[in-house]
């Protein structure tokens, strides 16, 4: 998990200087994609270099996996960059620029819950009684994802046009932006500081969630499915009623200060549920899907602002704020699991206690904490944005 977040986050920095000299975006996502269809379909095909060198040590497969790891990390790095940079190269409405956000986060949550739908197709099918058996399945609920990503992103290289093509919109792609000018603005740190937050409360809590449920709460195992379902469910209707709201600086403000507060509430209701009250958890995850909703849509949107008409800098900008993004939460993951036990309750009723462990805290009480300071962060910006008329035409011509 580390190796790929470093490798992502070295990678974000890269592909966004190259993307700012050079452009194409269409270009960028569509290497990056086939980086990621073709390590992530060796990960969950076995370790190829185990069968090479017909050696199965933990050495090896550790190897193998954090390599394949690191070459999907840097694929998706370049696919996440260019396709966020885009966004500001669409079009200079502030609004338009939300609503974009917001559309991007609302299908994230579709992508997300079509792989429950790919999952319950493969269950169905497939009876799993062997541990061959249930790497099988996994394998094509694996195949069977990327087969559906690619086919998408080919919907998206082939209908869609450059940003650049529109009169105006990233005209002079060669005169680049130095990187001293955006370190030397306060609002830069400010963003970066509340986009990072951000993205450790979306990533921490969702990769402690579901151990959460069944180690914590003592939940059945398909709540381990249901709650990060509903999250989604939540944040994509939340992200689709945000399309509607007309944007500017202080919305921006309060609307990501109440998604803050909201996961505040969260986290102080997961450190203190006890296993007897479990079936609470789904209404907070009902909460914690429109916090993530209003928190992710609002953060990105403050790039946006930070970006304005300096398009010759967004890859950078977007490339420098993914890379604070995948170490952080990569140094935080590593930190959360060292404190760890391979067997996190070895005694205790669930019905009746309240059991704290590391999986407890890293859902709880590290979203909530970084909830905290993104709220009083976002209190000391000063968001302008001049472009905030109506959309009276369509972004791409």
């Amino acid at each position: 998990m580390l190796s790929g977040q470093i490798a992502d986050g070295l990678a974000t920095i890269f592909v966004g200087e190259l993307i700012d000299r050079f452009g194409h975006f269409k270009i960028w996502h569509g290497a990056g994609s086939l980086l990621v269809a073709f390590s992530f379909s060796s990960v969950f095909g076995g370790c190829i270099p185990c069968k090479t060198l017909a050696s199965f040590s933990s050495m090896v497969e550790t190897v193998s996996y954090s390599t394949f790891a690191a070459i999907f990390n840097v694929g998706w790095a370049a696919t996440q960059v260019s396709h966020m940079s885009m966004v500001n190269c669409i079009t200079f409405n502030s609004t338009s620029r939300v609503v974009l956000a917001s559309c991007r986060n609302a299908f994230t949550m579709v992508a997300n819950l079509s792989l429950y739908g790919v999952a319950l197709i493969v269950f169905g099918i497939s009876t799993a009684k062997t541990r061959a058996d249930i790497e099988n399945q996994y394998r094509w609920i694996a195949y069977l994802s990327i087969f559906i990503g690619c086919c998408f992103v080919g919907i998206f290289l082939f209908g869609t046009k450059e940003p650049r093509s529109k009169a105006g919109i990233c005209a002079n792609i060669h005169a680049r932006i130095s990187w001293t000018y955006w370190f030397l603005k306060i609002l830069y740190y400010q963003v970066a500081l509340v986009y990072v937050l951000t993205r450790l409360v979306l990533n921490v809590s969702q990769a402690y969630l579901a151990f959460y449920v069944i180690n914590d709460l003592g939940m059945a195992q398909s709540a381990k499915a249901l709650a990060p379902a509903i999250i989604y469910i939540c944040s994509f209707i939340v992200s689709v009623l945000l399309q509607e709201v007309a944007w500017n600086g202080q919305r921006l403000k309060a609307y990501h200060t109440a998604g803050g507060i909201l996961w505040m509430f969260c986290g102080v209701g997961i450190l203190l549920l006890p296993g007897s009250m479990s079936v609470f958890m789904y209404a907070i995850s009902v909460f914690i899907g429109i916090a993530n909703a209003l928190m992710m849509v609002t953060a990105v949107s403050m790039q946006s602002i930070l970006i304005g008409e300096d398009l010759n800098g967004c890859a950078f900008v977007c490339g420098s704020l993914s890379f604070l993004d995948k170490i952080s939460c990569g140094l935080a993951l590593f930190v959360l699991q060292s404190y760890q036990s391979s067997s996190p309750r070895v005694a205790g009723n669930y019905s009746t206690d309240v059991y704290f462990s590391v999986t407890r805290y890293g859902l709880g009480l590290v979203p909530a904490f970084c909830s905290l300071v993104g709220v009083a962060v976002t209190s000391t910006m000063e968001l302008h944005t001049p472009f905030s008329k109506p959309l009276m035409e369509p972004l791409l011509e």
